[in-house]
């Protein structure tokens, strides 16, 4: 026997056709509902007058917006003539260094030749570097060392060379290091462990690591230093703005010595030991503590 022919699922697409219809409708009335209550709400919006401090208010930080974006784009149009004056100015500090090496040089030379020795000019910058703790202190001695800023163990500042610094020196001499910073030196304190002292208010000083030079060129600028290299600069040679450019400087802090100090704390540099006055070899010293 044939058996029956099955007509269910012509019978179910037919039912789905005409329940798509409905549906259909309902989302075409659903959509009219919408706009219909989107206009009413338009039409019935009550309008609220604005207070007049609100306004100005408002009429202020748009003044102020507009004066922002004014000087940002001036400052990107001023900014490559600025870092071509810059640029300049760095080759000249690198022409400087690179004539007093060569005129060092040529001056032992010189002086060997003839027999001599050939003694350089003394440094007019040191760097001093406190290697002791708090313990057994003096009052003067923590005066002095209160004055120079270094009031942790590692702690180093730059200080320029004159009579007064000598005999603060010869006071503090048993706690600290102290030397004759090449070039090199000084730029790779600055480039990695150095801080400037941010004052934001009175009584309120902030420790901010150099970043960037506009942060130098907002506090020094109107001393004429603007990058970092004008910094390293204006130290080695000990310029005119030498005493801005250091007390903008937190005082370093550096870390103990890799491989240890040189002989014992206590004893003297000339005696094997790590106070005292390590004159140009203090540069590897502080290399080691960076």
């Amino acid at each position: 026997m044939s058996e029956p022919v099955k007509a269910q699922p012509a019978q179910a697409k037919a039912g789905d056709k005409k329940d798509e219809k409905p549906a259909k409708k309902r989302t075409v009335m659903a959509l009219r509902r919408k706009r219909l209550v989107d206009r009413v709400r338009k039409k019935t919006k009550i309008s609220v007058p604005v207070p007049e401090g609100l306004k100005k208010a408002w009429e202020r930080e748009t003044r102020v917006k507009l004066r922002r974006k004014r000087l940002s784009v001036e400052k990107k149009k001023e900014l490559p003539a600025k870092r071509e004056k810059q640029a300049v100015r760095i080759e000249a500090y690198e022409k400087e260094y690179r004539d007093l090496k060569e005129h060092r040089q040529q001056e032992t030379f010189k002086a060997r030749m003839e027999g001599n020795f050939y003694k350089p000019e003394e440094s007019k910058v040191m760097i001093v570097v406190r290697i002791r703790g708090i313990n057994r202190i003096s009052p003067k001695v923590k005066r002095v060392l209160q004055l120079f800023r270094l009031l942790q163990i590692h702690n180093a500042v730059f200080i320029k060379v004159n009579k007064a610094t000598a005999n603060m020196l010869q006071l503090i001499q048993p706690y600290v290091a102290y030397g004759y910073p090449n070039v090199s030196t000084i730029r790779s304190l600055i480039y990695k462990r150095g801080f400037a002292k941010i004052r934001h208010r009175p009584g309120a000083i902030s420790r901010i690591p150099i970043m960037h030079n506009e942060l130098i060129e907002r506090h020094l600028g109107r001393y004429k230093v603007q990058t970092v290299e004008d910094m390293v600069h204006e130290i080695f040679t000990v310029g005119p703005r030498f005493r801005q450019v250091t007390n903008f400087l937190w005082p370093f802090k550096l870390n103990c010595p890799r491989g240890g100090y040189r002989g014992r704390k206590r004893r003297h540099y000339n005696e094997g030991g790590s106070y005292g006055n390590w004159e140009y070899h203090v540069n590897n010293m502080v290399l080691r503590m960076l």
